[in-house]
């Protein structure tokens, strides 16, 4: 569900030849068969502790006002982690850190940038208001950053993918210039059949990571540009326009590091599409056939005739911010140092005093309802008569909305070894419309963890299915990627669009009216109507799938063709 953004291998262990399959890297298919036992009495306990009503409470109270919308570097943030700290702790959890406390420290840089920006072109200026017209920030640590007369070029979808043959580039030297590109990835036709997209290209509808806007900017700074800027269109972002103007419009953070970001690109910049089309007018070029053309991988960059003006004033701070780990420590002497990992974030989006009227972002949704359930899957497996035979960790992340930071900091410091994590099972924003008959997996066919999925749905006499935008890349936009990234096969499922019981139209609907009306804005509080049976469902089908690895005799694995696969193997193969 995010603004800010799957997969997976196959390994054996348990036995002496599976122990073996594991050190060659070999895959193995298979998965663990507790699901075809799923009602043995061993998990009826924790199944069945799971309620809509303790649901509904944790979510309450996260999301109150006087949580603060849960900012990092905020009382909100004290008030959260106190919380969740309580909460596992009462359960009886272990401390998830090695060094004996629920917390995992994460260094931010907080920033708060306040820029100004125009474009002059044809003889005539164009000045930006921020941020209706424009946002802009850097994410290097500095005071300030200016940025006078910079060539504007357009580079179509900005991508370098040598695999497709692709570079919007084509050779042009881009250092110090202000680089305007377009967002997700080329829709290019398939030839034989002009009404879909070429699935050898980009995958067709589905985004890649080419298509994701964080990828533009790395990219942009890999070439040298001094600054980037993508046009946002609602359809190809994924979101409106005010889900990226609320967010970098207020203060945003980084993980702090020794170069102080010094390799980022000095300014990461997202334009209307009104303005765009404005400027390249200005230009004497016609933005609609510019974009057309740059479908065709022979696009070669167009210099606008046109230069960039950017001043940014940045207001910093550090912070220590936290993410919040339980564990569960597993039966089995020889199998308790590896791990299952269910994780959510608990931060939102704060408050924001600038708002006449209601300032508090309270995120109910997105994603108090995700750390209630965080809760709620801890609460069952402490039902059960023993702990599987693998550690299950419990990981409430930090800064998911301000880009992944707080599954980053795990990801590249993880507090147990990746190589001997299983598995990564993520929530953000559950289902509070009740139950359907289907499940939705985000990055669907990346995983055996989908097929463990699957059978578990079928308890429930419930169907597995894609995800039906892959063009809005959901999978890169919560915190499972990050440990995709780093090869750990990872879980990201959502209720389906099949109510039971309901209209056919009900759940799409009600679906739509959340992301145009509350998706990261104030009013995504708790609404009188919302019905968590279908919550609950899926957090059974959660935790079914986690006992399944943590008990079985088979690591999740990456299936044929996904780009995590070679990541994890190779962290394997260095394991050895």
């Amino acid at each position: 569900m995010k603004y800010c953004v799957y997969a997976f291998l196959l390994l054996g262990l348990l036995s002496s030849c599976s122990e073996s399959a594991r050190k060659t890297g070999e895959a193995q298919s298979g998965t663990a068969t507790t699901t075809d036992t799923v009602a043995t009495a061993a998990i009826k306990p924790a199944l069945a502790s799971f309620s809509p009503d303790t649901l509904l409470n944790h979510i309450k109270i996260l999301a109150s006002d006087a949580y603060e919308g849960r900012s990092p570097g905020t009382r909100g943030e004290d008030s959260t982690i106190a919380y969740l700290t309580r909460q596992f702790t009462q359960l009886g959890l272990k401390p998830g850190n090695p060094d004996g406390t629920y917390i995992q420290q994460v260094p931010l840089v907080g920033f708060t940038a306040q820029p100004t920006a125009s474009f002059t072109a044809g003889g005539k200026k164009i000045n930006l208001n921020f941020p209706t017209d424009y946002v802009a920030i850097t994410h290097r640590f500095v005071p300030q950053v200016q940025l006078n007369n910079s060539d504007v070029v357009f580079v179509g979808y900005g991508i370098v993918a040598p695999e497709y043959g692709w570079d919007d580039y084509k050779g042009l030297d881009v250092k110090g210039k202000t680089i305007v590109m377009l967002i997700n990835d080329p829709p290019v036709s398939n030839p034989q059949d002009t009404s879909k997209l070429d699935d050898n290209l980009f995958k067709g509808r589905a985004m890649t990571y080419y298509g994701r806007w964080t990828y533009k900017y790395e990219i942009a700074a890999e070439k040298g540009a001094a600054a980037c800027i993508i046009v946002h269109e609602t359809g190809p972002a994924g979101y409106p326009y005010e889900v990226v103007s609320g967010s970098w419009s207020r203060e945003n953070f980084d993980i702090k590091n020794p170069n102080k970001n010094m390799d980022r690109i000095p300014v990461e910049a997202w334009i209307t599409l009104p303005k765009a089309q404005e400027l390249f007018s200005a230009s004497g070029k016609d933005f609609n056939a510019l974009k057309q053309q740059a479908i065709n991988k022979n696009f070669k960059p167009v210099p606008l005739g046109a230069k960039a003006n950017f001043s940014i004033n940045n207001k910093l701070r550090e912070i220590q911010s936290k993410n919040v780990v339980a564990r569960l420590e597993g039966s089995d002497p020889k199998l308790k140092d590896e791990y299952v990992v269910y994780s959510a974030h608990w931060d939102h989006l704060g408050r924001d005093p600038k708002l006449k009227g209601d300032q508090i972002f309270n995120g109910a949704l997105d994603n108090a309802s995700g750390t209630a359930g965080l809760i709620e899957l801890a609460k069952a497996y402490t039902q059960l008569p023993e702990p599987p035979k693998r550690s299950v960790l419990f990981l409430a992340v930090t800064a998911e909305e301000k880009g992944l930071l707080g599954s980053k900091y795990y990801a590249n410091n993880p507090l147990y070894p990746l190589n001997k994590t299983l598995a990564n099972i993520n929530m953000d924003g559950l289902n509070p419309y009740g139950r359907t008959e289907d499940v939705i997996i985000v990055g669907y066919g990346n995983s055996t963890l989908d097929d463990i999925l699957a059978r578990a749905a079928a308890t429930q006499q419930r169907e597995i299915v894609p995800e039906a935008t892959p063009e809005k890349g959901s999978f890169y936009r919560s915190d499972h990627f990050e440990f995709a990234k780093k090869g750990v096969p990872a879980l990201y499922a959502e209720s389906g669009v099949k109510a039971r019981n309901r209209d056919a139209k009900y759940l799409q609907e009600k679906a739509d009216v959340y992301t145009a009306q509350d998706y990261h804005k104030v009013s995504d509080e708790i609404k009188p109507d919302w019905d968590f049976s279908g919550a609950i469902e899926d957090l059974q089908l959660y935790f079914r799938v986690g006992y399944d690895v943590a008990q079985g005799n088979t690591w999740p694995a990456w299936k044929p063709g996904t780009e995590f696969k070679e990541r994890r193997e190779k962290m394997l193969q260095q394991q050895q």
